[in-house]
């Protein structure tokens, strides 16, 4: 029998140690490891079930590609997160937390495909056929010519995979899956490491596309090692809370498209439908002339999307007022409130300040600075607003305020939705003088001149 060993692992970056340490040599991280047990394999095991390609390098020159290296969902939102499709051979992890929809997003997904004639596989760890036959009739996909797969057993589903020949594998998920000759349990490091590397020589031999789901920690990362995302060729998250309809998928890593891309969906008792709208959604329920209630516009990629930030300012009871921002950066938004604290002369220090960003959306752009600024303002004078404004911009320690880019994207976004009055930096203004005839455009140098229309 195998001797079994104990190592520690580095959960960021995967460094190996006999050893527990307090920081990382490696990535310099504290606290980061963690105990796993792991073994020997046994005489003749092999790691790998399938036929390896035939060793020898290539010319560059010599490597074709051809038109259909990606495969179309029909997803819009899918795709777009994606780069354009599903690329042939390529590892793909879907991490996000319990209930959020990745398994209905993936099964949709296959769906789609088994529609185009494109050869599919499900392989799930925690489902029964029945159920997942139950989950697809209650999205009311065709999904009869998807093939499952109940299996836990890393080298079983090798097999099945060389021998269907597919051409798209979900595994669901890959937490559940374990490799015998690996003395520990299924979803601790050394399995899920032990899964993800094997699962990724089989994408790249057999030219699969493989999905694998991924359980994420209260942290919000995928369970795992850190090196388990540097392994696969994409990383998506999706994000929402269980309490709201709306969900967003983000690809944190891609090496096929950008990573700025978002796709924005609909979560209802029939599925996942797409928001091929986002602006109107997240402006949905917005109130109207309400102080503290601006209009900003982000750029998510190549998408600009209008999000309502909200402000609300209250005299506080406690003698150290409370700063809370919900969907914004908190450092920023405390930064903020200094400026206006310092070149305008307003007394927040004897506020409570609550910031929101009304529909789940996290913004992180710098461009959000003067929305925020403006809802400040607006609520701490308490004043109804005459009509919508959207502003953006960026704001400096001085109270300038800067150019950003993309301006004329962002005032077309806010065109098509019918926002009359804009607020933009004055650098941008002479990009945007097309767009004043059916809005009324005013550039801003600094935070005082934000004053006169709010």
């Amino acid at each position: 029998m195998a001797k079994s060993k104990t190592v520690f692992f580095c959960k960021e970056c995967g460094y190996e140690s006999s050893k527990w340490m307090g920081q990382c040599p490696s990535c310099k991280a504290w606290n980061s490891f963690v105990e796993a047990p792991v073994a020997a394999k046994k005489p003749g095991a092999s790691s790998v079930k399938v036929g390896l390609t035939e060793i020898k390098s290539v010319k560059l020159r010599d490597v074709s590609l051809i038109n259909d290296e990606r495969i179309k969902t029909d997803i819009g939102e899918f795709d777009r997160v994606l780069g354009g499709g599903i690329v042939k051979g390529s590892l793909v992890l879907v991490g996000g937390d319990p209930g959020i929809g990745k398994s209905t997003l993936l099964l949709q997904m296959c769906a789609k495909l088994s529609a185009k004639d494109v050869n599919v596989l499900y392989v799930s760890g925690e489902e029964s056929p029945k159920q997942i036959k139950m989950r697809a009739e209650r999205l009311g996909d065709s999904t009869d010519d998807i093939s499952l797969f109940c299996e836990t057993d890393l080298g079983k589903i090798e097999n099945v995979i060389e021998a269907d020949k597919p051409d798209v594998v979900v595994i669901d998920s890959i937490q559940t899956i374990y490799r015998d000759e690996v003395d520990a349990a299924p979803g601790s490091i050394s399995q899920v490491r032990e899964a993800t590397s094997s699962l990724l020589r089989v994408s790249k031999d057999l030219g699969v596309s493989i999905f694998i789901v991924g359980h994420v920690t209260k942290e919000g990362t995928v369970a795992g090692p850190r090196t388990l995302e540097h392994m696969v060729d994409t990383v998506l998250y999706f994000e929402g809370e269980n309490v709201a309809s709306y969900r967003i998928l983000r690809a944190a890593k891609n090496r096929f498209g950008s990573t700025n891309e978002v796709g924005v969906f609909d979560m209802s008792s029939e599925g996942l439908t797409e928001v091929t709208n986002p602006s109107e959604y997240m402006l949905a329920g917005m109130p109207e002339n309400a102080p503290g209630s601006v209009i900003a516009c982000t750029i998510e990629g190549s998408r600009p999307i209008l999000v309502e930030v909200q402000a609300l300012v209250s005299p506080t009871n406690f003698n150290f007022p409370k700063r809370t921002a919900n969907g914004a950066d908190f450092n920023r938004v405390n930064m903020i409130i200094a400026v206006l604290e310092k070149r305008l002369g307003l007394n927040l220090g004897t506020c409570d300040i609550y910031i929101n960003i009304a529909g789940g959306l996290r913004v992180n752009e710098p461009a959000l600075d003067l929305a925020i600024a403006a809802a400040i303002i607006s609520s701490y004078r308490n004043k109804e607003s005459a009509r919508k404004i959207v502003a953006f911009g960026e704001i400096g320690l001085t109270g300038e305020v800067r150019g950003i880019r993309e301006a004329d994207a962002r005032l077309s976004e806010a065109i098509k939705s019918g926002v009359p009055l804009a607020i933009i930096p004055k650098v941008n203004v002479k990009v945007s003088k097309k767009e004043s005839s059916v809005m009324q455009v005013n550039g801003v140098r600094n935070i005082r001149e934000l004053m006169e229309f709010i």
